[in-house]
């Protein structure tokens, strides 16, 4: 599986796509897949967050979603945000009309 984080990363959290839309998804701490960032469960250090990516081998065998990795993150007094611009453009979905979408509802994290 792909692993976009630093070595050293404190926080992090397991993304997917949905196989049946191509939706991005988070892992929650209950097990299941949710569209929003702020309900995703967050790992602190290494092995807890190897355990987290393992938790995503399930749904990777049922087919329902694909390609799920661990990716950086940060809490703030907004909640948890993504540390990497690749993870900030997932997150909002394309970057060509900001006015339209997923990045139409989200804070300005990226204007």
């Amino acid at each position: 599986m792909a692993q976009h984080t630093r070595k050293g990363a404190q926080f992090q959290a397991v993304t997917a796509n949905r196989l049946n839309d191509g939706i991005v998804v988070y892992l929650t701490a209950g097990g299941r897949w949710s569209e929003s960032l702020q309900e995703a469960a967050v790992a602190e250090g290494k092995e807890a967050a190897e355990a987290l990516l393992a938790r995503a081998e399930p749904a990777v065998a049922d087919n329902s979603i694909v390609e799920p990795y661990l990716f950086e993150v940060a809490r703030d007094e907004g909640g948890i945000r993504a540390a990497s611009v690749r993870e900030v453009i997932r997150q909002a979905g394309p970057t060509v009309r900001l006015d339209l979408g997923k990045q139409a509802e989200l804070p300005d994290v990226h204007r």
